[in-house]
């Protein structure tokens, strides 16, 4: 393992982030306030309380939960994109590191960024409602364990797209939808039973309820099963990026 590589890459990554810390954290987290400012306080003063908890804590794991998934995705493919479009990818690959190596560099690099993003999100939602964590550690866990799946795809959609729109097709047209549509402001078991069953298809309903599990001890689809659910879409771009790296796809052509 080529640690020296892996560092190099990372702290260049992350070098970026604090470079533009306004674009990386502030913006996000500003505007995750202004979620919480709207649902939390003047929608949620108007709502009782979902499974014995008020409204305004209520979607705290939804929305921190929404923040990463675009923003771990939003991190990676640039963080992958940005070598190709510069033409510096070539240098990566013919430089002596392994496709893992790669990956773990420019995922990890990603993925810490949206931890940060996300426990800096958490902290600011003190501010705003008061709220418990039942089960801190399995938060922990499942933020970093969503951050890196994320990213992963991230990855993926950094080397597919060969230009800045089509980037930013999948997190706003299709992951940023899903999100609002999978639970992160109210509970599916208000839904009625047809759209509750059609509901479960969305595979960001399983995310959603596995951290907000994590807070409350409380969720609409099992703990288990959200993590399988994690795990099996995890799979999946590692999968893709292995296929990836054989076939050189919109990497060495």
């Amino acid at each position: 393992m080529n640690i020296h590589a892996i560092r190099a890459i990372y702290q260049f990554e992350l070098a970026r982030t604090w470079r533009t810390v306004l674009q990386s954290i502030a913006s996000p987290v500003i505007s995750t306030s202004l979620y919480f400012i709207v649902f939390g306080s003047a929608i949620g003063s108007r709502m009782t309380q979902i499974d014995g908890i008020s409204y305004g804590a209520f979607i705290v794991p939804g929305l921190i939960m929404l923040s990463i998934l675009t923003e771990s995705i939003s991190n990676a493919s640039f963080g992958i994109y940005m070598p190709k479009w510069s033409g510096t990818i070539y240098e990566v690959l013919s430089a002596p590191i392994s496709p893992l190596e790669i990956v773990i560099g420019y995922v990890g690099a990603a993925a810490t960024k949206s931890v940060i993003l996300g426990l800096i999100i958490l902290a600011t939602a003190r501010l705003f409602v008061p709220f418990t964590i039942a089960h801190p550690f399995v938060m922990i866990a499942f933020l970093a364990l969503t951050a890196v799946t994320f990213c992963l795809f991230g990855f993926v959609i950094g080397v597919w797209a060969d230009g800045w729109e089509k980037m930013q097709i999948v997190p706003m047209m299709i992951v940023t939808p899903l999100t609002f549509l999978g639970g992160s402001f109210y509970s599916i078991s208000m839904l009625p039973p047809i759209w509750q069953k059609i509901t479960l298809f969305n595979p960001v309903v399983y995310l959603v309820s596995g951290f907000r599990w994590a807070f409350y001890d409380k969720s609409d689809v099992g703990v288990g099963v959200s993590l399988l659910a994690t795990f099996g879409f995890m799979l999946l771009c590692l999968a893709a990026i292995t296929w990836i790296f054989r076939t050189g796809y919109k990497l060495k052509t």
